[in-house]
């Protein structure tokens, strides 16, 4: 099946690859299941056995070509053993047990590319935590693959195994395959082109000088699970839906923290949207961007203007690709080192100070059970590895909420740095339990 190339990374997976290489940084999702007791840790063990299959069994083998597109490979199985911590820690720590699992080697090509953890708490508390390059797979990749190593379903999509080709083979067909993408390569040189002529006057990309260097940094995060009752007659109370109150929450929050832009005060809202239609698409990260701009002032009292914004928002990421989707078919000829620039541009780092706000709406009661009994509160984050103050702070900080459905509760995670600001988790939680307040909300927080 791979002489058709099936196992070639689309050019999205392999832009991600390469900025995550070229800035010394890369990004990684996490899973956390809290239990408030002991875990059966022979369960998770074999959940932990047939974790690594599908969309998680595999890793990334570069091209020979130093133009050309890298494939996927074959890594079925567990890739490193299970960390059972021997002594158990205050619960106060568990989001500092998920920075910890960060610092540990993580390698989409190299591997590991994901690990599985237990820590107990001195409280009797138990969390399994895992954590996976986001090169791999996106949230729902994940969600569908803990889903499926839970109901015991083993995936084989039929990668090659590493190094099955030989390097003349793999010289020649991949060759082969940049001459058959020449047409579409030629056409993005003209999109280039053409966006190149048409920002000639535009103020060029800044790379503000920022305080601190190369110091690395921990983004403080947090969890607060709501009912989710309450949480929708709350939404529908203000002329919105469990959608626009997770935006209206995100709005609201960076409104209180200053994460505005300067001009009107508006934020800016950057709304990942799944194109994973099918599950025969194996693409690692299949995924849209949205942004609309919302006014945070009202946002508590009224969502019915944010509802139709961004529904316009959403179909259009649906219906139209983005400007910098049509340069995607360059990234293999970029310098490395140029392709997280590149991504500064698509995201908008550098012209607007972005929210990141993500919902993967309703989850399956199954992934809640990975000892085989559901575990008690649940969250799921993507966070940046090895990122550096300076990096941050040429970002202008980040600002994420992302959201679930499980078990149910809404789940809201938030992750925030803000430069010249108070960066401690103790600040977050309390900045987020005062907008809940503002949505006349409350909930249980980790």
């Amino acid at each position: 099946m791979f002489d058709n190339c099936d196992n070639v990374l689309s050019y999205p997976d392999q832009a991600m690859f390469l900025a995550a290489r070229g800035a010394d940084h890369d990004a990684a999702i996490q899973a956390c299941w809290h239990y408030r007791r002991p875990i059966d840790e022979a369960a998770v063990e074999r959940f932990h056995g047939r974790l690594g299959h599908g969309l998680m069994g595999r890793r990334i083998e570069r091209s020979p070509l130093p133009f050309g597109r890298h494939r996927w490979i074959s890594s079925p199985g567990p890739q490193c053993e299970l960390d059972v911590a021997e002594s158990p820690r205050p619960p106060s720590e568990q989001f500092a047990f998920a920075d910890e699992q960060l610092d540990l080697p993580l390698d989409p090509e190299w591997g590991p590319a994901w690990r599985l953890a237990i820590q107990p708490f001195t409280d009797g508390s138990t969390s399994v935590l895992l954590t996976i390059s986001h090169c791999i797979a996106d949230g729902t990749a994940v969600f569908s693959g803990v889903c499926d190593a839970v109901s015991g379903t083993i995936a084989d999509l039929g990668y090659p195994a590493p190094n099955s080709r030989s390097w003349a083979s793999a010289l020649r067909s991949d060759l082969a395959l940049t001459l058959r993408d020449t047409p579409e390569i030629g056409r993005a040189l003209g999109r280039a082109a053409g966006m190149a002529f048409g920002r000639r006057r535009a103020v060029p990309l800044s790379r503000p000088t920022a305080s601190g260097g190369a110091e690395r940094i921990r983004v403080p995060s947090a969890a607060v699970a709501i009912d989710a009752g309450l949480f929708d007659s709350r939404a529908v109370s203000l002329g919105g839906n469990g959608h626009s109150l997770v935006a209206g929450f995100a709005v609201r929050l960076a409104g209180r923290l200053g994460r505005v832009r300067a001009e009107d005060g508006a934020v800016t809202l950057m709304i990942p949207v799944s194109q994973r239609v099918s599950p025969d698409d194996t693409g690692g990260n299949v995924v849209s961007i949205a942004r609309v701009s919302v006014d945070p002032s009202g946002i508590a009292t009224d969502l019915g203007g944010a509802r139709r914004e961004i529904g316009r928002a959403v179909g259009r990421a649906i219906d139209t690709p983005e400007e910098m989707v049509g340069l995607l078919p360059l990234v293999p000829f970029v310098p490395i080192r140029a392709v997280g620039r590149l991504a500064d541009m698509a995201f908008g780092f550098t012209a607007d100070v972005p929210v990141s706000c993500s919902n993967v709406g309703e989850l399956p009661s199954e992934l809640l059970r990975v000892d085989g009994t559901e575990a008690e509160f649940f969250w799921a984050r993507g966070m940046d590895r090895n990122i550096t103050r300076i990096a941050l702070e040429r970002r202008s900080g980040v600002l994420t909420v992302a959201s679930a459905r499980i078990g149910g509760k809404v789940v809201l995670v938030v992750i925030g740095y803000l430069p010249g600001q108070e960066n401690s988790r103790v600040r977050l939680i309390e900045v987020i339990g005062q907008t809940l307040s503002d949505f006349t909300l409350s909930g249980v927080t980790q």
